[in-house]
């Protein structure tokens, strides 16, 4: 993997120092006690019309998190085996959505998404989970589909209280799954130390029939937090935690993954009385994903002379800061982000020691941006109107290396399928637009909204640069290097209430996106390779829910949601879009 350039870097030294500075001045604040500031929240993004919040309690003992989510509507899944579900909202998935971490973006290393970004989250560790369908905020490059919002929240501690335990054991009869988790937490007024751990192991399950389903899994999760709180209204916070998956069991693909490990760093910081009526958040991660998938070490391969095994790296190195201000014409929301993603996966065939593929060819995707977000609230109600520029680059610098056992090289494989040549730079200019409408009905329970927004993706590792090379050319699985960026042109139209017994939410949608990428099969004779390439797309659908509590501890759900997807280049369907759905939880 190439280092991380000195441009990256000294960007990440802003951020330090955009943290440092306020502490400083916290501190000499804490000793004055006559200094008052206006307190002002930091805001989550999401405007609740849009956004469904759980508890890490929400989801069932022994459930993945990602097939949990499913239970929302407007959220679908696919998965290959009992581990790895990838979750869709509204029909966009991959990173259509955007799944952070605590703050922290974290990208799967396998290119066939055995491990997407919550394959590396549990429930269990976690305190919030919020997700949200379509766009509510800018805050995040990209994301037309939503965001998964994994955070943890961690209560303030004063002098003299006692330290804080929780620990939790479950079994899920069906894949006999076993898990058990604990989270400890000691502090005082000046901080705390809370350590975090979940293990779990899954076997396979049967279907309906009593059949035996291959979805064994092992993980095991183990985090330190450290926290330093100045004062009321600030919080530093330091946290590294590792997570190991084992022996995962594929029925949905030719090869499993005896091990996936991820590394974890970040530093948040959190001020909520900066000055008069400001609030800033910032922080900087670092995450590191090794990934590993065969086809022999737990099946038989397919003959002794095609034991394959794909060993892969996924590194990413980030921060944001956001600015609130509190003025006259309503809540400013100012922020910048910096991502930078490296990416690296080579096929071997161990029968031979030979390399076969140069699946990954050392990728680097870079993306800086800037947004700026009014919120305006005026006679019970609100204007949201906002705007992002994000500037990309990608690069691959192993485009040229040529496998001796299998020889294509990468450039050659895009030659063959594009014209294209993977070497040099790919450079875009994104820019973000978005405008949303809510009014509180006064004589009905509720509020009604409209937003428009525009929102760019730019096409990923494997969409741009993969090069899986096959011994027949319907085993190729090429990427694209001259991909064009999406554009998602959204309309959205809904209502919502929320009352002491009853919530209820409905909404419809419609999508136009320019240069959607499509992951299509190459239409010539005798060939039928795996490509990439921009069509014009549109998503049309909606959902709804119900939810009624009818007493302390009882409670009922219903949702409904529909989308369809129509690749409008060729007139016909686009395919893994999730059929009409209907959930409920009694």
């Amino acid at each position: 993997m190439n280092n991380l350039n000195a441009a990256t870097w000294s960007a990440m030294a802003v951020f330090v120092a955009m943290i440092s500075a306020p502490l400083a001045a916290a501190e000499r604040e804490s000793e004055e006690q006559s200094i008052e500031l206006d307190r002002i929240e930091v805001q989550s993004p999401p405007l609740e019309s849009s956004v469904v919040r759980l508890g890490a309690d929400d989801i069932a003992p022994g459930r993945e998190l990602a097939d949990a989510l499913r239970d929302i509507a407007g959220v679908s899944g696919s998965r290959m085996g009992g581990h790895g579900t990838d979750p869709a909202i509204r029909g966009l998935s991959q990173n259509r959505i955007n799944v952070l971490l605590d703050g922290a973006f974290v990208y799967g290393a396998c290119p066939n998404r055995m491990d997407p970004p919550t394959a590396y989250a549990s429930a269990a560790t976690y305190d919030r989970i919020t997700v949200v369908r379509g766009v509510a905020t800018l805050e995040y490059p990209g994301g037309p589909g939503g965001a998964i919002l994994l955070e943890r929240d961690t209560p303030l501690f004063k002098d003299g209280d006692s330290p804080r335990l929780d620990a939790s054991a479950a079994y899920r009869s069906n894949g006999e799954t076993p898990e058990a988790a604990f989270d400890a937490a000691w502090g005082n007024r000046h901080g705390y130390l809370r350590a975090i751990g979940s293990w779990a192991d899954a076997d396979n399950y049967e279907d309906g029939d009593g059949n035996e389903v291959r979805s064994a899994w092992q993980e095991q999760v183990g985090g330190l937090i450290l926290g330093w709180t100045p004062d009321a209204d600030q919080v530093l916070v330091f946290s590294a935690e590792k997570r190991q998956l084992r022996d995962e069991l594929f029925a949905g693909a030719g090869m499993d993954s005896p091990s996936s490990d991820s590394d974890l760093l970040r530093l948040n910081y959190e001020n909520q009385a900066l000055g008069s009526a400001a609030a800033i958040k910032a922080n900087i991660y670092s995450t590191k994903v090794h990934h590993v998938m065969d086809n022999y070490s737990l099946r038989t391969p397919p003959s002794p002379m095609m034991r394959l095994r794909v060993p892969s790296d996924s590194d990413t190195v980030g921060g944001q800061a956001t600015l609130e201000l509190d003025k006259g014409a309503g809540l400013w929301r100012l922020g910048v982000s910096l991502q930078d993603n490296q990416r690296s996966a080579r096929r071997f065939n161990d029968s031979t020691d030979m390399l076969q593929s140069v699946m990954w060819p050392d990728v680097t995707i870079r993306q800086a941006g800037a947004f700026a977000e009014l919120i305006h609230e005026f006679d019970r109600q609100r204007l949201v109107t906002g705007l992002r520029y994000d500037h990309v680059r990608a690069d691959a610098t192993a485009t040229a290396e040529d496998p001796p056992g299998m020889p294509l090289s990468p450039d050659q494989l895009y030659q063959l399928y594009y014209q294209a040549d993977g070497r040099g730079s790919r450079t875009e200019h994104n820019i973000g637009a978005l405008f949303r409408y809510e009014r509180d009905l006064v004589e009905k329970p509720g509020t009604i909204y409209a937003g428009l927004s525009q929102t760019v993706r730019t096409a990923d590792a494997t969409e741009r640069y993969l090069a899986a090379n096959g011994a027949t050319p319907s085993m190729r699985w090429v990427g694209n290097p001259d991909l064009d960026p999406e554009q998602h042109r959204q309309v959205e139209l809904g209502w919502y209430a929320d009352q002491d017994h009853w919530n209820a939410a409905a909404s419809v949608y419609y999508n136009a996106v320019g240069d959607y990428v499509l992951r299509d099969r190459y239409n010539q004779p005798m060939d039928n390779a795996t490509i990439y390439r921009n069509v014009d797309a549109t998503f049309l659908g909606g959902e709804a829910s119900l939810g009624l509590q009818w007493a302390e501890h009882w409670q009922a759900s219903l949702g409904v949601a529909y989308v369809r997807a129509e690749n409008d280049v060729d007139q016909r369907p686009i395919a893994q879009i999730p059929p009409f759905e209907l959930v409920a939880d009694l």
